[in-house]
């Protein structure tokens, strides 16, 4: 089954969902300080992986090196998913994922071999800068944690797609996301002490931590798996033109004309590269 299903439809999958579960998990800022609902995300995911694979079990079958892998892995996945919610919660959703974007162009550059993948990459940076509109003036703290979040998910691109590259794949992910519930502990669980004597803002959290941690998480594995880093760090083009797209319809953050017209640029550019045959 997960040979036929082409990598790009689960790439589609999480893009969709890697900013359906942040434009709602906006929605319980009004209840819930961002760094609980960060942590309530973490967690609540950490908990699905732990009950569905039992990554435990896994763990003493990894070479040492795998081990260092999984604890950076889950580190940068406890530090961006901080700043992600940080961001946001200062900043709109479609500026925050189009800054995303930035560091991995380098992903994407270094392996372009053709002029057609150029001419992608080209297209999908020009798009991807209209759709930035960071005022610095008023958001400076938003700007600091948008740029460590972007460094950050640079960083969730390697480690992951080195993840997916072995045998562990989703239990890997799943050892990861337990690592990072417990080193985002400390800043968290205090803040999200609201969601736990309320059954209905728990339930929201953990529907949350589904749509943004498990569901794309998952998918970008299996994606990965399929796709060079380069092909898959192109495609990350699309994030921002979907968070736009979700920021209008869930957070009624509309865009301009001119982003709609990125937004079409960028879908272009993803559809215009072909990922270049290996020796």
């Amino acid at each position: 089954m997960r040979r036929t299903v082409p990598p790009q439809a689960y790439f589609i999958v999480s893009a969709v969902f890697h900013y359906l579960g942040p434009a709602f998990a906006v929605l319980l800022f009004a209840r819930i300080d961002p760094l609980g609902v960060a942590w309530l995300r973490i967690a609540a995911a950490g908990l699905i992986f732990s009950v569905w694979r039992r990554p435990w079990r896994a763990w003493p079958l990894l070479s040492w090196s795998t081990r260092r892998l999984v604890i950076a892995w889950g580190a940068v996945l406890a530090v961006m998913n901080c700043c992600f919610y940080l961001a946001i919660d200062r900043i709109p959703l479609g500026t925050v994922a189009a800054a995303e974007f930035a560091p991995v162009i380098l992903l994407a550059a270094i392996a372009v071999r053709s002029l057609r993948n150029l001419l992608a990459l080209v297209l999908a940076v020009a798009g991807v800068y209209v759709l930035t509109d960071i005022r610095l003036s008023h958001h400076w703290i938003g700007l600091v944690f948008t740029a460590l979040n972007a460094v950050l998910f640079a960083a969730y691109v390697v480690l992951g797609h080195r993840m997916s590259q072995g045998l562990q794949r989703i239990d890997g992910l799943a050892l990861a996301m337990g690592v990072a519930t417990v080193l985002a502990l400390p800043v968290g669980v205090h803040a999200a002490v609201p969601a736990f004597t309320d059954p209905a803002l728990l339930a929201a959290a953990v529907g949350v931590g589904v749509c943004s941690s498990v569901i794309p998480y998952v998918a970008d594995q299996l994606a990965m798996a399929r796709l060079k880093r380069s092909t898959f760090a192109l495609m990350l083009a699309l994030l921002p033109a979907t968070a736009t797209v979700i920021g209008a319809v869930v957070l009624r953050q509309f865009p301009r004309p001119a982003e709609l017209a990125a937004v079409a640029i960028i879908v272009v550019a993803v559809g215009l590269h072909r990922e270049s045959r290996s020796p």
